[in-house]
């Protein structure tokens, strides 16, 4: 097998025995996540669903190198990271792993493109023609093609979640993350970001894993990981499905 052939075979995320525990050493220590064991693939499009207090916000802390595990390593695109420093962390982060979270994180004094290309620039400085194209072009197709020059306190909160969707699809990651991506959606805005989420999964092989408590969400991804009391209670396959239907 080629490089590139054993690149495309293998995960783009990886955990073995994956371990969280908070106040370690003290009497009040207490282990949230129990040795995750998971794969995710370049072509996955799952859904992580679990009861409030299963431990999935700290997961997606772990899967989005911004906390380091107690126990176990997590591999992103083959690197073990959990001997990495902050400085290599933040690197991999910036140019492997897009985010979408609950609450938006744009910069005020920027405006729509300047926040789309915040990780492009954090990476590299000065965004190039092409690159500036392709920020217009995601806040097309989230429907802000309008409001490129607008600031964040002149957007709906609908408005700068789809900026917030667009800025991590900017550098085309190997993986996505969000965190209840569509909650401040309407349900035609919804269906299109799912299909944009599709669209990356699909043509650029970003794997996508959405955190959800919506089981319409959770129902039209191909996998669904349950997640409670810290373990992995079950991970099923489903058909693909192209297209957000309520």
């Amino acid at each position: 097998m080629s490089d590139a052939a054993m690149h495309e075979a293998a995960p783009v995320l990886r955990l073995e025995g994956l371990r969280k525990s908070y106040n370690v050493g003290k009497p009040n220590e207490a282990e949230v996540l129990h040795g995750l064991d998971l794969e995710i693939g370049r072509h996955d499009f799952a859904a992580l669903v679990g009861p409030s207090g299963s431990g999935k916000s700290t997961l997606l802390n772990m899967l989005g190198l911004l906390d380091q595990p107690t126990a176990g390593e997590l591999y992103l695109l083959g690197q073990p990271t959990r001997g990495m420093d902050d400085a290599a962390r933040t690197a991999l982060r910036g140019v492997s792993i897009g985010f979408v979270f609950q609450f938006h994180h744009l910069i005020q004094a920027f405006d729509a493109l300047e926040n789309v290309l915040m990780p492009i620039m954090v990476a590299k400085g000065k965004p190039s023609t092409e690159e500036r194209d392709r920020a217009r072009a995601l806040l097309a197709e989230v429907g802000l093609e309008a409001y490129v020059h607008k600031k964040p306190d002149e957007l709906s909160g609908g408005q700068q979640q789809r900026v917030a969707i667009a800025r991590a699809l900017i550098t085309r990651p190997a993986l996505l993350l969000a965190d209840e991506p569509t909650g401040n959606l309407d349900t035609r805005t919804a269906s299109s970001v799912f299909d944009l989420f599709r669209k990356f999964n699909r043509e650029y092989g970003c794997a996508v894993l959405l955190v959800t408590h919506d089981p319409r969400l959770s129902a039209i991804c191909d996998r669904k990981i349950t997640l409670v009391d810290g373990r992995i209670e079950s991970d099923l396959g489903s058909d693909p499905v192209r297209g957000l239907t309520f």
